[in-house]
């Protein structure tokens, strides 16, 4: 039904991977085509008057929430603490982080007109055109969201950011700006394809807010509604490899066909682990280790395999959900011990991204397989 990737392949990938580490001087070129998926929901008191996601409740425990500060939602523990978006110093280093592992585009979740994500938004744009990076949209479920509010939100985008260096435009897609749609199936293709096909009543296409728009395959009967709708591809982001159909990277060969048939962008995610335990109590069957970077390997070379053009990385900061790639630090409070990158040093993960770019960009093809 699928190929999984050839055991043989992976150890001769592997070998390389380990080589390439003992050289970290060598300078790796961001690419426009490894997207990471970036959170600016954090806030804090000193710069933002409150905490913000750093105290993320727990779910199943009504009324229960963490205090932020050391004691957070996430089972690892950043290396710069608690920090926020609004704060230049914290955005000048992460985007040097982005940049040094080859990352060339950031995918900035985004929850609605006027949300915290939304009023952060120019100050990322500004940080990442400053460190020669860019930033797509992560258009989450934001109150309301369906075909018609997100186009209206894409037009919005596209008018307030469009002429801004940070701005990411996809220059083998016609210079379109990109919007991931996460949870796409929500909304019914029929209600999508009035705004994605160029026949829609309200369509985008062929005016001057037309983007490249990707959706999110989930279920294994999704590549229907995704063409139906008239997306330009689909990604897969689950870090939780296994979780489902899409993020089984033994169904990535079907989607990468799938993807080639109908002329769509094929862009796999892939994560160096997920961990959640710590607001999601119950929900420790979907934790998958990080075995020291070898999960994080297995993925990349999977989606590798696929000769996909694009490769998502979910995640740079996601923590609660714990797939960041982002430094995490050893850390000890009386109620919990957070997890780290031990025997490795907090930077493992991107140093670990910076060689799987390298091998990315050594094979990637120049024609893409998409809708133009």
């Amino acid at each position: 039904m699928s190929r999984c990737l050839n055991v043989f392949t992976f150890m001769a990938l592997s070998t390389l991977i380990s080589h390439a580490a003992a050289d970290q001087t060598s300078e790796v070129k961001a690419s426009p085509n490894v997207h990471a998926f970036y959170y600016g929901w954090y806030g804090t008191p000193k710069i933002d008057g409150r905490y913000s996601n750093w105290n993320h409740p727990v779910s199943g425990a009504p009324g229960r929430q963490f205090p932020g500060g050391d004691d957070i939602g996430a089972n690892f523990y950043p290396q710069g603490g608690c920090y926020s978006p609004n704060d230049k110093q914290t955005l000048d280093r992460q985007m040097q982080e982005l940049r040094s592992a080859g990352i060339g585009v950031l995918v900035a979740s985004w929850w609605g007109r006027d949300s915290f994500t939304d009023q952060n938004l120019p100050r990322l744009l500004d940080a990442a055109a400053a460190h020669g990076l860019q930033v797509a949209i992560h258009i989450e479920p934001f109150q309301g969201r369906n075909a018609l509010t997100t186009r209206e939100a894409i037009k919005y985008l596209i008018d307030r950011h469009g002429e801004h260096a940070g701005w990411y435009r996809a220059a083998e897609l016609g210079n379109r700006p990109m919007f991931y749609v996460y949870d796409s199936y929500l909304t019914p293709s029929k209600e999508w394809a009035e705004v994605l096909k160029a026949e829609g009543a309200h369509t985008l296409r062929g005016t001057k807010f037309d983007a490249v728009v990707i959706g999110l395959w989930v279920f294994p009967w999704d590549g229907l509604s995704i063409t139906r709708g008239g997306f330009d591809g689909f990604y897969t982001y689950f870090g939780c490899e296994g979780f489902s159909y899409g993020s089984t990277v033994a169904n990535w060969p079907t989607l990468a066909r799938f993807a080639e048939r109908h002329h769509l962008l094929f862009i796999p995610s892939v994560a160096p682990g997920y961990e959640d335990t710590r607001i999601r109590p119950m929900n420790g069957r979907n934790s998958r280790q990080r075995q020291r970077g070898a999960f994080y390997d297995r993925m990349f070379a999977a989606a590798l395999d696929t000769r996909s053009q694009w490769v998502s990385i979910t995640s740079y900061n996601e923590w609660h959900e714990g797939t960041q790639i982002e430094p995490a630090m050893p850390k000890k409070i009386d109620s919990f011990t957070y997890e780290d990158y031990s025997p490795d040093p907090p930077d493992f993960y991107l140093r670990r991204t910076k060689e799987w770019v390298a091998r990315f960009e050594a094979t990637r093809t120049t024609t893409s397989p998409t809708k133009q």
